[in-house]
C-alpha cells in the first residue's frame, strides 16, 4: 500500500513540476578556430631573401572545432557539455577535449554581448596509445547573439615531445542557437 500512494505522490508532483514550467531552455554551440604560434623562421628571412620564410610574426600552427549542448538563462548565463577535435600541426598530435563548459554573455549594447567561457574536463590524444589528461580553457569573445568572434588560450596537460603540456592560442568564430520551448496549459 506504502508503494502505491508513493508511486501516485511521486507522478502527481513530477506531473505538476512539468506542467507549471513556463518555458525550457537549451542551446547548442558551433566553434571553429585557427591556433597560431610565433613564426621560428621569421630572422631567417633577412638571410635568405629567396626562401619561402614569411616575416609574419605569427603563423597558423593548427585547426579546431567543438561542439556542445547545455542549458542558458536568458542567454546570459550558459551551462553545457562539449566536444570537439584539435588539430596541431608542429607538435603533430590530433586530440579531442571533452568538457564542462560554463559561460558569461551580458549585453553591452542593444545588440552587442560579450562572452567569458571557460571549460574543464579530459583530453585525449589520438593515436598515441593511452596519451590524456586535463584540457582546460578560457574564452573572450564579442559579437550577437548567434556570432561571436573570440580569442581562446586551451592547455592539454599531457607531456608530448619533452613538453609538460600542449597549449595554444586560437582565434575564431562561434555560432549559438538558443531553443525555447513555452509549455501550453488550458487554464
Amino acid at each position: 500500500m506504502k508503494r502505491i500512494l508513493l508511486t501516485i505522490a511521486f507522478i502527481t508532483f513530477f506531473n505538476s513540476f512539468i506542467y507549471s514550467q513556463i518555458t525550457k531552455f537549451t542551446y547548442t554551440q558551433f566553434d571553429i578556430a585557427v591556433s597560431i604560434t610565433g613564426n621560428p623562421d621569421r630572422d631567417n628571412y633577412y638571410y635568405e631573401p629567396e626562401s619561402t620564410s614569411t616575416t609574419a610574426f605569427f603563423v597558423p600552427n593548427g585547426l579546431g572545432s567543438q561542439i556542445g549542448y547545455g542549458v542558458h538563462y536568458k542567454k546570459w548565463l550558459t551551462l553545457g557539455v562539449h566536444s570537439g577535435i584539435d588539430w596541431k600541426w608542429d607538435n603533430k598530435i590530433v586530440a579531442v577535449p571533452v568538457f564542462l563548459n560554463l559561460g558569461f554573455s551580458p549585453k553591452v549594447g542593444p545588440e552587442t554581448r560579450i562572452m567569458l567561457q571557460a571549460g574543464y574536463g579530459k583530453g585525449f590524444a589520438l593515436g598515441r596509445g593511452n596519451l590524456n589528461g586535463e584540457y582546460k580553457k578560457l574564452k573572450l569573445g564579442i559579437g550577437s547573439d548567434d556570432f561571436i568572434i573570440f580569442a581562446e588560450i586551451s592547455d592539454y596537460a599531457f607531456p608530448l615531445h619533452d613538453q609538460k603540456s600542449i597549449g595554444g592560442i586560437s582565434f575564431g568564430v562561434t555560432l549559438q542557437d538558443f531553443f525555447y520551448y513555452k509549455s501550453e496549459t488550458s487554464e
